[in-house]
């Protein structure tokens, strides 16, 4: 079963792509930047095997979400609005699945409501546990500057590989990133210490090995340190942005061990 919802609050209306059994425990999936709710195409159908899923298009990014009324300026409004989406879904304590950015406001979320999710994976999360590489940054500058399609699409050439996505999604992620209003984004801090050592939410951090945004395995070793409870793992084949649509049958293995058996 498919569905489209619509969840409105005091900082617009949200879409959320609805599937899965109705009895199904419940799993929250953020995508990252400009990737709207259609990049999950390739991971859906395994995880709604069991699970009621629903896939957000964040509020003030490319997608369906409208944001209106009260603005989104500061990390407890994105928290705030997350948590009105929960509430307005009717969800008590779901899963989040979340990648890069997503990821970021997904972490934050849960240090802050720990009682409030049921367990947490993070995909390739970027600037949580570590900073993020010069390179990675000095390709991003340009899109940064002055977007268009071209250098969205160059961009994503380069840290990919030239890998072979989905040429609708593609195209979905360069005019988004050309056409959409811009607002400034509000990026979470990378938590402290302190923070990371609190998170009692069982957590599951997923890298990719060819991740041009930071040292995978760093990355790794910072999580041991810093979440000692939280499992990894490192998908060899994957780099940031063709996560999480390739490698799937991976991906997915690694996700249905984690929220295939609530």
């Amino acid at each position: 079963m498919r569905s489209f919802s619509s969840r409105s609050s005091d900082y617009g209306t949200t879409h959320v792509n609805v599937c899965g059994p109705r009895d199904g425990a419940p799993v929250i999936l953020l995508p990252g930047g400009g990737a709207t709710s259609a990049v999950w195409f390739g991971n859906v159908s395994a995880l709604s095997a069991h699970n009621r899923v629903y896939a957000v298009d964040l509020i003030g990014d490319v997608g369906r979400s409208i944001a209106r009324g009260k603005p989104v300026k500061t990390i407890d409004d994105l928290l705030d609005w997350l948590g009105t989406v929960v509430g307005g879904l009717g969800l008590d304590s779901p899963s989040l699945i979340s990648h890069s950015y997503g990821a970021m406001i997904a972490l934050a979320y849960a240090i802050r409501n720990p009682d409030a999710v049921n367990r947490l994976v993070l995909i390739d999360p970027n600037s949580c546990f570590t900073g993020m590489k010069p390179q990675y940054l000095l390709h991003a500058l340009p899109i940064l500057l002055r977007p268009n399609e071209k250098r969205e699409r160059a961009f994503i050439e380069w840290e990919t590989d030239g890998a072979s996505l989905d040429e609708d999604w593609f195209s979905l992620l360069a005019r988004g990133a050309a056409s959409f209003p811009k607002s400034k984004t509000i990026v979470p801090k990378r938590p402290g210490k302190k923070a990371l050592a609190s998170l009692s939410v069982a957590t599951t951090v997923i890298l990719a090995g060819r991740s041009k945004v930071h040292d995978s395995r760093r990355v790794e070793g910072s999580i041991r340190v810093s979440i000692p409870h939280a499992r990894t793992v490192i998908l060899d084949s994957a780099t940031h942005h063709t996560l999480p649509m390739q490698p799937a049958a991976e991906l997915n293995a690694a996700l249905s061990s984690v929220v295939g058996s609530q």
